[in-house]
């Protein structure tokens, strides 16, 4: 087996350490301010960040050359990201970081399911141990008995 990383396993893997300090930043930050202003502050600063980003790297498209479906696909992936946060943040400001962000987590079994469900993905029999083992393992860490 290979001990080299493939590009996007690296780049799962800084979306994964980027992740966490996502929950711990955003818990201390959360301390003192309604969690809906805390989400469009965090909102924001992505905004800004990823329209510099675009700029400095030359990726801007002319918005016509985005199809429609695209456009659906994007603003629906938009609706649901807004949706996560909201609740993510709100979850942070009611509880402790360490059991918030494990539930949270759960999102990679529904991805799965949902991967299986409606894009034709299939998973083996480890796959779905895998999968098992992040919800028993999101449990063990979010449950404090």
């Amino acid at each position: 087996m290979s001990q080299t990383l493939l590009p996007w396993q690296v780049w799962a893997l800084l979306a994964a350490t980027f992740a966490a300090l996502t929950a711990i930043f955003g818990k201390v930050g959360v301390e003192a301010i309604n969690s809906d202003f805390a989400t469009l502050i965090r909102t924001a600063v992505i905004l800004a960040i990823t329209a510099g980003i675009v700029a400095a790297t030359g990726a801007w498209q002319p918005l016509a050359s985005v199809s429609a479906r695209s456009w659906i696909f994007l603003t629906l992936s938009g609706l649901a990201t807004g949706a996560s946060w909201i609740c993510y943040y709100r979850a942070l400001k009611l509880g402790p970081a360490s059991q918030v962000a494990p539930i949270d987590k759960l999102s990679i079994v529904l991805v799965a399911i949902f991967a299986v469900l409606f894009l034709g993905e299939r998973l083996t029999a480890r796959n779905w141990l895998g999968v098992a083992l992040v919800v028993a393992g999101a449990l063990l860490v979010a449950t404090k008995r």
